[in-house]
């Protein structure tokens, strides 16, 4: 079992983020994405500080060193506000099962960040794998027009391209939490991402007059029930799982198995919201998913 505790941790962060992404979804379109990001993140940093006072005595991570706050800082600043507030507006835009799968473009952009800042190998099928993965992604985002026989986004273009920067934030969010955590407590080290998180949206709202919405948002009552229970999945227990399994296996193996969200999200989408799901759709998710694994065989 201790040979698995990293896989094992990466497969709870991925059905964690599946559920978490259909929870923001709802209450997005209620209340705004950057309203459910900034209330997220203070239930998410509240729930932590009164788990780690009580497992560790700490409500503060004091014990970090300055290198670790740095890195980690870093990584939260790029991975929840970068990636998970241009995610957001991709729920919102596109849908959480689209938006998804978008996002399992992170494995392949995080090999190559990899390769870029720390030295990372890659192989020849991990070159293959990558391409395997976008073929994935392209197989559902693309349709062929019968008309002026070409092909073109069958979403909203915008809602494309948030996914894409929510997957180029999550992914360079990862390595830097790679680069900062070291042999450090996983829930320590996501209180201090949340921190700087919170710093950073704090910034934006401030900048963009929007503390009116955040507010507001606490009248809806369904919407913050969303938010609380997806802050638990999600930045909660999914985020502190994801960098438990980065201390216990590679950064690749930990990108490879959380996701596979995009697959997880499929039967949920037809057997709970009654959605219809085309073939192709299917086929994209599982191809994607299939190129990842061979991204790090």
């Amino acid at each position: 079992m201790q040979s698995h505790i990293g896989e094992i941790s990466a497969l709870i962060a991925a059905i964690c983020w599946t559920f978490n992404a259909i929870l923001f979804e709802s209450a997005g379109k209620d209340v705004g994405d950057m309203s459910v990001n900034y209330i997220r993140l203070l239930v998410a940093s509240g729930l932590l500080s009164i788990y780690l006072f009580i497992t560790r005595g700490l409500i503060f991570p004091i014990d970090a060193t300055g290198y670790i706050w740095f890195w980690l800082s870093v990584s939260g600043l790029l991975g929840f506000v970068l990636g998970d507030m241009f995610l957001l507006k991709a729920l919102v835009e596109i849908g959480s099962r689209i938006s998804l799968l978008i996002m399992s473009a992170a494995p392949p952009i995080t090999a190559l960040v990899g390769f870029l800042i720390m030295g990372e190998r890659i192989s020849v099928s991990g070159l293959i794998g990558i391409a395997v993965t976008m073929l994935g992604i392209f197989l559902v985002i693309l349709s062929k027009n019968p008309a002026e026989k070409k092909m073109k986004f069958n979403r909203s273009a915008k809602g494309l391209m948030f996914a894409s920067l929510g997957a180029l934030g999550q992914a360079l969010g990862l390595v830097f939490s790679k680069l900062g955590i070291g042999s450090y407590n996983a829930f320590a080290a996501t209180q201090i991402r949340l921190f700087a998180a919170l710093i950073g949206l704090t910034v934006i709202v401030t900048a963009k007059k929007q503390w009116a919405e955040v507010k507001s948002a606490f009248s809806r009552r369904k919407a913050i029930g969303e938010i609380i229970i997806g802050a638990v999945l999600g930045p909660f227990i999914g985020v502190a799982f994801s960098l438990l399994a980065v201390q216990y296996t590679a950064t690749g193996i930990v990108s490879s198995i959380t996701s596979i969200s995009p697959v997880i999200i499929i039967p949920i989408s037809i057997m709970i919201f009654k959605e219809k799901v085309l073939f192709k759709e299917i086929l994209g998710a599982a191809v994607s998913t299939v190129g990842i694994i061979i991204l790090f065989l």
